[in-house]
């Protein structure tokens, strides 16, 4: 219960709570150090575990959503990269305008790697994870996530025979930030967001190359047209990672929500909230743990304990 306190809370209002909620007086560095034994144990533990078996058997396709949080460190802010990996049964088909209402399933199983080191030892672990799971070479996978290099250098590495789709997120925060960049704050610029948004949604690549090439002929006068040139850019760099309208025919996940709430949870709620520095060694294995909390596999890795 201690170790559940610690890995949900800071180790300060862990105390708190298994005073007042079990009568244990447990001090904060103990509920600490327990807790970092157990994230190392746990992480060390990941080739024995049995959820590679839940994993085959689980419904759905397999998706994996990659992206890095902040955490403050002894030695600075520095990146934990983190890896979801998990399978989701398909939803209802929406048309392109509907995407943004639809309500997908929750993931039926997942599972999380994450660690503070650069993205070429990262790519090792999410290999040896996706082996784990064997879904290095499996015929209907996933990556999705946002725009970084490192992420979709890591999903060519690693997963080389995997669709990759763009967060739409993103996509859309890219579109809007260069439809505010010529038309600041005005209805015109409003109409242009979501025609924008629309046109990447239902064309892809084609549908956006369009748009922008029609945006150019409506520019105010003295108006600089390099937004929509860096939004081309973007996007252009992403041209098989746009197939928005067919994933949506078919119910499946067109944003990286997954490894965006993983992150949320797991990094910045965690670990930010209290102003704490981090052991860069403490990051990883804390975050792993703090993911396992809500599993099978915690009472897997105690009943094995």
């Amino acid at each position: 219960m201690a170790v559940l306190a610690g890995a949900r809370d800071a180790f300060a209002r862990a105390q708190v709570m298994l005073r007042e909620l079990a009568g244990w007086e447990l001090d904060d560095e103990l509920i600490r150090q327990r807790t970092h034994a157990t994230a190392r144990r746990l992480s060390a533990s990941r080739g024995t575990r049995t959820d590679d078996r839940r994993f085959t058997a689980a419904a759905g396709a397999v998706e994996v959503q990659i992206d890095a949080g902040k955490v403050n460190t002894t030695t600075g802010w520095r990146d934990v990269k983190v890896c979801a990996i998990g399978k989701r049964k398909p939803g209802k088909p929406a048309a392109p305008a509907e995407w943004g209402d639809r309500v997908l399933p929750p993931p039926t199983i997942r599972t999380v790697v994450a660690n503070v080191e650069e993205a070429g030892a990262f790519a090792v672990r999410v290999r040896a994870e996706a082996d784990r799971l064997k879904v290095t070479t499996g015929a209907d996978v996933t990556v999705l996530g946002d725009g970084a290099e490192w992420i979709w250098n890591l999903a060519a590495d690693v997963l080389p025979q995997a669709a990759g789709v763009l967060d739409v997120y993103h996509a859309a925060e890219h579109i809007g930030t260069a439809v505010k960049a010529v038309w600041g704050d005005t209805a015109e610029a409003a109409a242009h967001r979501q025609s924008g948004l629309l046109a990447v949604v239902a064309g892809g690549k084609a549908g956006i190359e369009r748009w922008i090439a029609d945006r150019f002929g409506e520019l105010p006068p003295g108006a600089d047209g390099d937004p929509l040139r860096d939004l081309a850019g973007y996007l252009g760099a992403h041209p098989t990672r746009l197939g928005y309208a067919e994933r949506l025919a078919k119910g499946r996940s067109i944003g990286s929500g997954l490894i965006e709430g993983s992150i949320k949870q797991l990094v910045n709620r965690r670990m930010k909230l209290t102003g704490a520095r981090w052991r860069v060694e403490h990051v990883g294995p804390l975050v792993e743990l703090a993911a396992v909390v809500d599993t099978p596999d915690w009472h897997h890795f105690w009943a094995a304990a």
